[in-house]
């Protein structure tokens, strides 16, 4: 995760430089030379997507020389795009994505969890399976509108098998169980959101370089002061990717450009507009396909 961009680009280095002095950890060492299995917890995770994503974003600003219309992140990632828009700085950001995911990892624990996609179900079916199979004590819900039949849920562990049989039998196309560390995005995070909270607290916000799309609402946001709240709705609320992307398109976005690790958004947003043109940035030999795709929306 963002070793070869570090090694060819000094902003990029400079980024795991700042966010290891901030939370006291060697991103360079989590990013790294971590363990899959280790990585994937989510207080590991968090903090190392964080990092990929801002130093791909700063090795981008000194190289293409076009401003982002607008940004979002899907979860943790909108931290990532909160501080490349200047709303969050780079060092509040990292503090308050290191607390998420220690609150998280905590939450996981004492309230264990699950999480599964479902794929090839529209959203009212999925809506009203996870209803009925919902209980006070055992509760699932939709957890993340990816992309057109494609959802993720969220919610106790019987509750979320109870859902995916259900769902199954009603003509879902696959329902799979997910290799997460507990229900996020659900109200099993509630109390990782209440914490959260205090975590925000009276922070700085400020009037970013750009808007950036909510996961809670999937609209911009037009004030810095409502990111206080949205950003602690986010643990226990779905993330709208699906309308985050809409609302970047009515925005005027043509071009998407998916920053740090992986290309798993490029795909989403594909899936959800026939006319996106969408690229990943999460090496040095990304950036021709980068400069490539935005001259040729200049061009057109």
């Amino acid at each position: 995760m963002g070793k070869s961009l570090a090694e060819a680009f000094p902003e990029s280095a400079a980024v795991f430089d700042e966010v290891s002095t901030v939370v006291g950890r060697d991103l360079r060492q989590v990013c790294w030379e971590m363990d899959a299995d280790t990585l994937r917890q989510t207080q590991n995770a968090q903090i190392a997507l964080f990092t990929a994503s801002l130093a791909a974003y700063r090795a981008l600003q000194s190289r293409v020389g076009a401003k982002p219309l607008v940004g979002a992140g899907h979860s943790v990632g909108e931290f990532a795009a909160l501080a490349a828009s200047g709303v969050l700085s780079l060092a509040d950001a990292a503090r308050l994505v290191q607390r998420r995911g220690d609150l998280m990892a905590r939450a996981g624990n004492l309230a264990p969890g699950t999480m599964a996609a479902v794929l090839g179900a529209d959203d009212d079916a999925v809506e009203r399976v996870c209803q009925e199979c919902s209980t006070d004590d055992e509760p699932v819900v939709p957890a993340n509108y990816n992309s057109p039949g494609q959802i993720v849920i969220s919610g106790a562990v019987a509750a979320v098998e109870r859902a995916c049989e259900r769902i199954k039998e009603e003509g879902a196309k696959r329902c799979v169980i997910l290799n997460v560390s507990g229900a996020f995005h659900s109200p099993l995070m509630a109390a990782a959101a209440e914490s959260f909270g205090e975590a925000v607290g009276s922070l700085p916000l400020n009037s970013g370089d750009f808007p950036v799309v909510s996961n809670v609402t999937g609209e911009p946001v037009e004030t810095p002061e409502e990111w206080r709240s949205l950003v602690v709705r986010q643990l226990s609320s779905p993330v709208r990717w699906t309308k985050c992307v809409h609302s970047m398109s009515k925005a005027g976005a043509r071009v998407f450009l998916e920053l740090g690790a992986g290309s798993v958004l490029c795909g989403l947003i594909k899936r959800t507009l026939d006319d996106a043109v969408a690229v990943p940035f999460e090496k040095p030999e990304d950036l021709e396909a980068v400069r490539s795709a935005l001259t040729a929306e200049v061009g057109a």
